[in-house]
């Protein structure tokens, strides 16, 4: 099963922005669909953002002008730039890639936004 690493979460003030990443062993890369959720207490989790292996992106309404995922394919890596950062924005954010509907999820990371 391919493996995930995400790194980049921590605490933050609102208005201030973070970057996450994610690292995906093996080969294929550049292949798969992915993706970011996000999962905040006592709710569900959500897609945030997505990029095709084409490249092509959509994101959720709540952060759309806010947030930009991109990826590396040379370095395997999909990342989250998260700018203008809310209290909503507050959750464990999670990687997810794959393609032919087998994914598999990064362990999460946890985002806190405060003051």
């Amino acid at each position: 099963q391919v493996q995930l690493v995400q790194s980049g979460g921590g605490l933050v003030q609102p208005g201030g922005s973070l970057r996450l990443s994610c690292v995906v062993a093996g080969n294929f890369f550049s292949t798969y669909v992915l993706g970011w959720y996000r999962q905040a207490p006592g709710k569900q989790r959500e897609l945030v953002a997505v990029i095709t292996s084409g490249g092509s992106t959509n994101y959720a309404d709540s952060v759309k002008g806010r947030f930009t995922i991109s990826r590396d394919n040379a370095k395997n890596t999909g990342y989250l730039q998260m700018n203008s950062l809310k209290s909503e924005d507050t959750a464990v954010y999670y990687c997810n890639a794959g393609i032919g509907g087998v994914f598999a999820w990064g362990p999460g990371t946890q985002v806190t936004v405060s003051s």
